[in-house]
């Protein structure tokens, strides 16, 4: 592998009142990482916060859009722009209601499945070739609506365990930038088959 710089975006919405929904999985593992690498965040012009150190052997800028969730890809891009890093070295880490809550899984490309932060950063990006850390939420329960349901904090016995599913999702970007892709499925998505 060579020794260009990835991008790691963690999505999420920016804001006390958002901290804890899961929405803000994305923000969360980023936040992980950036503890994990001992970097601080600090504001940069592409209306990113970003910390910059060293994840599975790479250089890595760890990133946290500061705006709302369906603007991201405009700090994304701009991010990318600023450090001349191509698609096929940005990861984007988000919440997925078709994973079940603790379970991650990782890819390259496709849709957004209605996610209106990977349709921005698609749309910015000029491409779906990025690659997607997916950690899972689950599906609402009974008839509440999905957008809803994002907003909401983790439920108290989802809390218990949110440590260990962030530690998780964390461990599983390091494996796609120090492994590659391949290995990185092999090794995270044995619990579900898929």
């Amino acid at each position: 592998m060579s020794d260009e710089r990835w991008i790691i975006v963690g999505l999420g919405n920016p804001g006390p009142q958002y901290a804890g929904t899961r929405h803000n999985a994305g923000a969360m593992v980023v936040a992980l990482l950036g503890e994990r690498i001992g970097a601080r965040f600090k504001a940069h012009r592409t209306r990113n916060d970003i910390a910059e150190g060293r994840l599975g052997g790479q250089p890595v800028t760890l990133a946290r859009p500061q705006s709302y969730m369906n603007l991201s890809g405009g700090p994304v891009a701009a991010l990318a722009g600023f450090y001349k890093v191509t698609a096929e070295r940005i990861a984007v880490i988000h919440d997925e209601l078709d994973i079940p809550f603790d379970a991650v899984r990782l890819k390259l490309g496709g849709g957004d499945n209605g996610h209106n932060g990977l349709r921005s950063v698609t749309a910015s990006l000029g491409t779906r070739d990025y690659y997607r850390v997916r950690f899972g939420i689950g599906r609402p329960p009974g008839r509440m609506d999905p957008a809803a349901f994002v907003l909401k904090d983790f439920s108290p016995a989802e809390r218990k365990e949110l440590p260990f599913a962030l530690d998780t999702a964390a461990d599983a970007v390091n494996a796609l930038i120090g492994l590659g892709l391949a290995e990185a499925q092999n090794q995270y998505h044995l619990d579900a088959g898929q």
